[in-house]
């Protein structure tokens, strides 16, 4: 997108918020949103604070400092340059109007840690010269986290690969078993890794395998020297993630859940069942709200997942968010389907992806964790990736 197109965009967006403007800050690489927003180069190295000023109406105005004076020369606006503390502070108040709101990357009481980028310090020199600092989230969503065409199209290729790892994972768990092969999480671990690795993606860390009681620990991660061995009888959980080797590819990230016998027992399937019920609530408010054209908060759908999961009785056995954006890192800066952690108040907008993944975990016992990948369509339609698990797998 051309930023003249992006700048036009954030202006209609600041009148429509009865916002003054948006001014995005950086010092050393604090605010890495700010940087993708304002397409500076990766690499580039600037020892300096700089501002950036986007008016409501008018032109941008670019504040760097004397000595890296060519700090932002690729974007329009006009250049004031400051050199000492004091000037830089004078070209700040002079922006400022008492009352008026003005956006940076700041998310009050930090309820949303990715967007919190600016320091106390320079929100309070702001603050000094009489304006409210407000938070930029649902302005930078549109440039940090919707996809491009191509994007999608890497996406969907990085579901299809993680699918077939998930099937060729239970058939080396079935087939190492029946050849009396002293199989661990680890070994099943580094078959993932090779198998992803063999379809030409890549992954920012390892996949999970946990049995029995480390299922029950969502971020569990085997060790060669101290994973557990798997046995007849146990309940598997795997989770997976990765994005093809090439520029601007996007993640794919799903989980499942097994066990090693012909079927699990009675507690595993109840809460098998209240987890598939969980998510399948989820989607279906997000599916209603989005094809009615109706506003998206990512707390209300964890909410909904969160309340059913209480409901059922094992509210304190979910902890952690109900999903999280997904982009180029499988964390993504967008919108997180998440009132747990944190209160995400950001809005789910069309071309972004983020997971929905419930989950309940029975300390000392086992774990679920039922995870997809749902994309809002432009044509207000969405795309659930990854595919669905309806029913425990069986590994005979």
């Amino acid at each position: 997108m051309e930023f003249s197109v992006k700048l036009k965009e954030v202006q209609d967006s600041l009148i429509q918020q009865n916002i003054e403007g948006w001014l995005l800050y950086d010092y050393r690489g604090s605010n890495p949103l700010a940087y993708t927003f304002l397409e500076i180069p990766s690499g580039i190295f600037l020892s300096r604070r700089f501002f950036y000023w986007i008016p409501k109406e008018g032109n941008p105005i670019k504040i760097v400092p004397q000595i890296e004076p060519y700090t932002l020369d690729h974007l329009p606006g006009d250049k004031w340059l400051y050199r000492t503390w004091q000037e830089l502070e004078k070209y700040l108040f002079s922006i400022a109007i008492e009352n008026a709101q003005i956006a940076m990357e700041y998310s009050p009481n930090n309820s949303i840690p990715v967007i919190s980028k600016v320091d106390a310090g320079t929100v309070d020199m702001i603050r000094k010269s009489g304006s409210q600092v407000v938070s930029s989230a649902n302005l930078l969503q549109k440039y940090t986290s919707v996809w491009t065409g191509d994007q999608l199209k890497s996406h969907l290729l990085a579901e299809k690969v993680l699918c077939n790892v998930v099937d060729s994972t239970w058939e080396f768990i079935s087939e190492k078993m029946k050849q009396g092969f002293p199989l661990t999480e680890y070994l099943v671990q580094q078959f993932m890794v090779d198998e992803i690795h063999k379809h030409g993606c890549i992954m920012d860390h390892h996949p999970i395998c946990a049995v029995n009681a480390n299922s029950a620990n969502p971020h569990y991660a085997p060790h060669e020297a101290t994973s557990s061995t798997i046995k007849p009888g146990d309940f598997i959980l795997i989770d997976l993630w990765c994005k093809r080797d090439n520029e601007k590819a996007v993640y794919a990230d799903i989980s499942r859940v097994g066990v090693l016998g012909s079927k699990p027992t009675e507690q595993q399937q109840k809460i098998f069942e209240i987890v598939k019920e969980a998510r399948d609530r989820a989607t279906l408010f997000i599916k209603e709200h989005f094809e009615n054209d109706k506003e998206i908060q990512g707390w209300q759908v964890d909410q909904v997942c969160r309340d059913f999961i209480t409901e059922s009785g094992y509210g304190e056995y979910f902890i952690h968010r109900t999903g999280h954006n997904i982009g180029e890192e499988v964390h993504g800066p967008g919108a997180n389907i998440d009132n747990y952690e944190t209160h995400d108040f950001r809005i789910l907008l069309p071309g972004t992806c983020f997971s929905i993944e419930p989950g309940i975990y029975i300390p000392e016992q086992f774990g679920v964790r039922l995870e997809y990948d749902v994309y809002l369509d432009f044509s207000k339609g969405i795309k659930i990736t990854g595919g669905i698990q309806k029913e425990i797998f069986c590994i005979i």
